[in-house]
């Protein structure tokens, strides 16, 4: 997803590349390559559908309509659902329009039917193979980022036990990203209380257990919002483990400015920080129609406009 000129002055960009996380720091050839480009300051992604009224139902068009609006990234959670031929169109269009892909899913990757936290070999090698499968995905789409959710809690083990277990899955995991310079993202949620990742600073740690550039943190401003506020300062406890970000309003899950927190701010703090990944735009539109679709890309323009 990137067209804008990203770099300040030299000595604000020396200090965004020291206070950035490793993780974070990958694309500033990016920034460079596209520095005179018009967009935001921060590299947010729509997904597939959400401008449907504007660019139709050809996903390729809706690529494109992402770029003229001055979007920089995609991201398709359903993408390793698509056939490869779709997946390598895809590919081809992101390049043509010098934008980014941001994450897809990994399937089975640790739904309630198989989650890490049961210590279960099976399930290790059901995702082990998704890992291997998602690495032949990212190779069409040029992706670098995966979401992982390890699953719900096994409620007849003992926290510290799930805990090692996932641990133990996600290094496994690993062990077929890394070689590939693959990182995937785990995101703690708020959709039920039976999910066993719910927090940043738990998913930090486990980050941290898991020892590896290739397992970080997808940082959801709507789910953290809801699970646990505080944004801003838990952003900058866990910001070594950071690699993703993604945002939907509170409540309602829907563009900024359509709920309670100050996207202004919280986007500026990252900015400032020396993000220069992804921030996905895994939320819905406020409104229907083409008016809904334009409210959105205006409620970016407000909330980017922190400089």
């Amino acid at each position: 997803m990137d067209r804008k000129n990203f770099l300040r002055s030299g000595m604000l960009a020396g200090a965004s590349v020291m206070a950035a996380s490793p993780a974070a720091l990958g694309n500033t050839r990016h920034r460079e390559k596209t520095k005179q480009k018009d967009t935001f300051n921060l590299n947010y992604a729509p997904h597939f559908g959400m401008f449907r009224h504007h660019a139709g139902d050809d996903l390729i068009d809706q690529i494109k309509f992402m770029a003229d609006a001055g979007f920089t990234a995609l991201e398709d959670n359903g993408l390793m659902g698509r056939s490869p031929a779709m997946q390598e169109q895809i590919g081809k269009e992101l390049d043509r329009q010098d934008m980014q892909m941001g994450v897809f899913v990994i399937d089975k990757g640790g739904n309630s039917a198989n989650s890490f936290t049961a210590g279960k070999q099976e399930y290790t090698d059901i995702f082990v193979k998704a890992c291997k499968e998602a690495v032949e995905v990212a190779k069409r789409v040029n992706a670098k980022w995966m979401t992982v959710v390890p699953g719900n809690f096994t409620r007849d083990l003992p926290i510290g036990i799930q805990t090692s277990n996932v641990i133990e899955t996600l290094r496994r995991g690993a062990e077929v990203l890394e070689p590939h310079d693959l990182v995937m993202v785990l995101e703690p949620l708020s959709d039920t209380p039976d999910l066993f990742l719910r927090t940043s600073t738990q998913t930090h740690m486990i980050c941290k257990a898991v020892n590896s550039p290739s397992c970080k943190i997808l940082y959801d401003i709507y789910h953290m919002q809801k699970n646990e506020g505080n944004l801003i300062r838990n952003i900058d406890l866990c910001w070594d483990e950071i690699a993703y970000f993604q945002q939907g309003d509170v409540p309602g899950r829907n563009e900024p400015g359509t709920g309670e927190i100050n996207f202004k701010n919280v986007f500026k703090y990252i900015y400032e920080k020396g993000f220069d990944g992804i921030a996905g735009m895994e939320h819905g539109n406020s409104m229907d129609g083409r008016e809904g679709e334009q409210a959105v890309i205006d409620a970016y323009k407000e909330a980017d406009n922190f400089l």
